[in-house]
């Protein structure tokens, strides 16, 4: 019995080697070594500011005409500039080119007691303009300088809460 003792060792020792190869190879074989960007980046890329998403991106879809989608665990809500609720929906829709995100859904303000929807936001120098239809209000990118947290995800699992700071 002494002697399988050093077998069964170099066995676990192998496979052990192996599992650490197996579980290195998608980052080795992910390409050219560039990764998929983020939300966060690809915002950033668009010309505006990367505060403009609150904290729990889980995923986003980007199409070649600008079409994009972006996908929270939940609704999340937050206060702009201190003055503002916002609420994002689990699901945030619309069109983004340089400086503009138009067509916008799943995107409100709170106005009194009334839920407004945003439907486009413009980047104008170091201020952006939020529109709820022919109405604007306008903010200085600095408000934007980091990404809100939504109120109540600090209520989400551990690993959740993981994913979303490794997200930014």
């Amino acid at each position: 019995m002494a002697a399988t003792h050093p077998l069964l060792l170099l066995l676990l020792a192998a496979a052990a080697v192996v599992v650490l190869v197996v579980a290195a190879t998608p980052a080795a074989a992910s390409g050219n070594g560039t990764s998929t960007p983020t939300a966060y980046e690809m915002l950033e890329r668009y010309d505006f500011p990367r505060g403009i998403l609150p904290v729990g991106v889980e995923g986003y879809e980007l199409r070649e005409d600008g079409s994009f989608e972006v996908y929270f665990p939940r609704d999340c809500e937050f206060m702009l500039a201190r003055t503002w609720l916002v609420r994002y929906g689990a699901r945030i829709a619309g069109a983004a080119a340089s400086g503009r995100l138009t067509s916008l859904q799943g995107v409100y303000v709170k106005v009194l007691f009334v839920w407004l929807p945003v439907g486009e936001v413009d980047r104008s120098g170091d201020t952006l303009s939020f529109y709820i239809g022919p109405v604007s209000t306008s903010f200085p990118l600095s408000d934007f300088a980091h990404s809100p947290h939504c109120r109540g995800y600090d209520h989400l699992p551990a690993a959740a809460a993981a994913a979303a700071a490794a997200a930014l």
